[in-house]
C-alpha cells in the first residue's frame, strides 16, 4: 500500500473519532446536567482552538504575504465575516418542527457548519503531512482524533437532547466527520495548484471568527441558563485543559 492511501486511510480515521463523541447519548444519566456540561466543554474547546491554534497559524500565513498593517486588517476583517456567519445562518435557519429544544438543535446545527468547515484545512494537514512523512501522519491522526472527540459531543449531544432521536444525532455528527477525508480529497485533486498563504491564512481566520461567535453567543450562555454556574465553567475550564493538550501533543 502506497503513502497515499495510507494517508487517506489515516484521514478517515481521524474524520471517523467524532463518533466516539456520539457515546454520551447512550449514557444514562440527568440529561439536562449531560447537556449543560457538555455545552460548556465543547465551548472550551473552541474557544482554545480558536485563540491557541487557528488565530496564531492564521496571522503566520498572512504575514508572511503581507506587511504587518496590511495583516491585521485584513485579519480583523475576515475574522469579522465569519463571526457574522453564524448569525446570519441562525437568523435563516426554520424552526425545526417536532423537536423538544428548537434551540438546542440550532446550537447542534450551528456546531456541525463550523466544524466541517475547520476539518477541511484540516484533513488536507493530515493527508498532507502523511503523504510526505508517514510517522508524524500517524502523529498528526491521533492528535486530531483526540480533539475530534469534543467535537463530536458538541453534535450530537444537543441534537439528540432536542429531537430525541439516536440515529438523527449520530447521522449529523458522522457528516461532520467526513469533512476531514474530504479535506484530503481537495488535498489530493486540487490543492496543490490552487491554494497559497493567503487563501489558507483568510480561510482560518474565517473560522476563527465562526467558532468564537458559536462559543460565546450560542454554546456557553446556553450551559449557563441551566442551574449551577460554577460547575458549568469548570467544565469550560476543563474544555481548555483538554483541547490545549491535544494541540500540544499535535504540535
Amino acid at each position: 500500500m502506497n503513502n497515499i492511501a495510507i494517508s487517506f486511510i489515516l484521514t478517515l480515521i481521524a474524520g471517523l473519532s467524532t463518533l466516539i463523541g456520539t457515546i454520551f447519548i447512550f449514557i444514562k444519566c440527568d440529561q439536562d446536567k449531560l447537556t449543560k456540561y457538555a455545552l460548556s466543554f465543547a465551548s472550551g474547546v473552541m474557544i482554545c482552538v480558536s485563540l491557541i491554534d487557528l488565530l496564531p497559524e492564521s496571522i503566520s500565513l498572512l504575514i508572511n504575504e503581507n506587511s504587518k498593517n496590511n495583516t491585521f486588517i485584513n485579519l480583523f476583517l475576515y475574522i469579522v465575516v465569519g463571526f457574522l456567519i453564524p448569525t446570519t445562518i441562525n437568523i435563516c435557519l426554520k424552526e425545526e418542527k417536532n423537536t423538544y429544544n428548537p434551540k438546542l438543535y440550532k446550537i447542534g446545527i450551528l456546531s456541525m457548519i463550523a466544524i466541517i468547515i475547520h476539518n477541511i484545512p484540516e484533513g488536507i494537514a493530515t493527508f498532507l503531512s502523511s503523504s510526505t512523512n508517514l510517522s508524524l501522519g500517524i502523529s498528526i491522526t491521533i492528535a486530531i482524533a483526540l480533539h475530534n472527540i469534543p467535537e463530536g459531543i458538541s453534535i450530537s449531544v444537543p441534537i439528540y437532547n432536542a429531537t430525541k432521536n439516536k440515529k438523527k444525532a449520530i447521522l449529523l455528527t458522522l457528516i461532520s466527520g467526513m469533512s476531514e477525508p474530504l479535506g484530503a480529497i481537495i488535498a489530493y485533486l486540487i490543492i496543490g495548484p490552487v491554494t497559497n498563504n493567503i487563501i489558507m491564512g483568510n480561510i482560518l481566520a474565517i473560522v476563527v471568527g465562526i467558532m468564537v461567535n458559536i462559543a460565546v453567543i450560542e454554546l456557553l450562555p446556553t450551559a449557563l441558563k441551566y442551574q449551577n454556574k460554577k460547575k458549568t465553567l469548570i467544565f469550560f475550564v476543563i474544555g481548555i485543559i483538554f483541547m490545549y493538550l491535544s494541540l500540544r501533543l499535535m504540535n
